[in-house]
């Protein structure tokens, strides 16, 4: 794999990162730094090394973290890098980055899937119920995205250009006759959170593109608005994709990534703790040692 390329967008990533860093966590942290040489063949089970590309969502540092520090634990030489969505997707296709475990489909992800399905192996879903859409406040008066008038300065206040939310958001935008002359404003997950939690402290109206699960719910009293139009669709599942081969040169690893499943009780109880200050690994290593048996699920049978 082309290390030396993914450490270079990592790098073109860095103002995001830091946006990202107002909402606590440390999404740029690897397990284990990578110093071999990488050409899209050295994941194999004798040098045990793998790397695992991520967008910088809280969602993703949580399940990416978990995932990396159970194949750490197997004795594997994990490295965990956080890439643009788009850039993530291109990465595992071309054999740069070993496996992720943040595909959002069918909606979020829909034109990186179509565009690199075919430079993948497909593990299947890691998590059902998930949901994207335009997200208030409860205290809010008003409950349908076609109800929007002048709420907000009439702003949303988005994440990163080019995730699928974004993409949804800015159809939106062009669909609903009411949001015409309406801003989507560009951030980043962690700054989209400090802006939301501003807004509850003075209880001022605001609007976000919005994802769960997510630890927001959890500390916010928050609703989605209705979409008659069916712009952000429905229920979504995050899945899981591998480079194509690496089951062969990474068996017990591949497994690991294969059996990897759990609820949005499991990824929540992560990102509550992340936002609290504890590091994406310290927080990882926590829900691990709380859920030792679900952990032996996905490692049945790895030595």
């Amino acid at each position: 794999m082309d290390f030396k390329r993914l450490k270079m967008m990592g790098l073109a990533l860095g103002m995001g990162a830091m946006l990202a860093a107002c909402s606590g966590t440390d999404e740029g942290e690897t397990s284990t730094e990578n110093t071999g040489d990488s050409n899209g063949s050295t994941a194999t089970e004798e040098s045990k090394e793998i790397n695992l590309a991520y967008v910088e969502w809280d969602t993703e540092v949580a399940s990416t973290h978990v995932v990396g520090k159970v194949l750490e634990d197997l004795g594997y030489d994990v490295t965990l890098t956080p890439l643009d969505n788009a850039i993530m997707w291109e990465a595992v296709s071309k054999g740069e980055a070993d496996a992720m475990v943040a595909g959002w489909l069918p909606n979020t992800h829909a034109s990186q899937y179509a565009e690199y399905k075919d430079g993948l192996v497909e593990l299947g879903e890691n998590l059902t119920g998930a949901k994207i859409g335009l997200v208030v406040p409860s205290y809010m008066d008003v409950n349908s995205i076609e109800e929007l008038t002048e709420e907000a300065d009439m702003t949303i206040t988005g994440i990163e250009p080019g995730a699928g939310v974004m993409g949804a958001a800015e159809q939106a935008i062009a669909e609903y006759e009411n949001l015409s002359d309406w801003e989507l404003l560009p951030s980043s997950s962690g700054a989209m959170t400090v802006a939301l939690g501003q807004a509850f402290e003075n209880e001022e109206e605001v609007i976000v593109t919005g994802w769960s699960p997510h630890w927001k719910f959890s500390s916010y009293d928050l609703k989605y608005l209705e979409d008659p139009k069916g712009v952000f669709g429905g229920e979504e599942t995050i899945n899981t994709f591998a480079r194509l081969g690496l089951e062969e040169e990474s068996p017990e690893a591949y497994k690991v990534l294969d059996a990897f499943n759990w609820t949005t009780e499991d990824i929540e109880a992560v990102m509550l703790d992340i936002n609290s200050g504890t590091s994406p690994k310290e927080a990882a290593e926590k829900w691990i040692n709380d859920n030792a048996d679900k952990v032996a699920e996905w490692t049945e049978g790895v030595e």
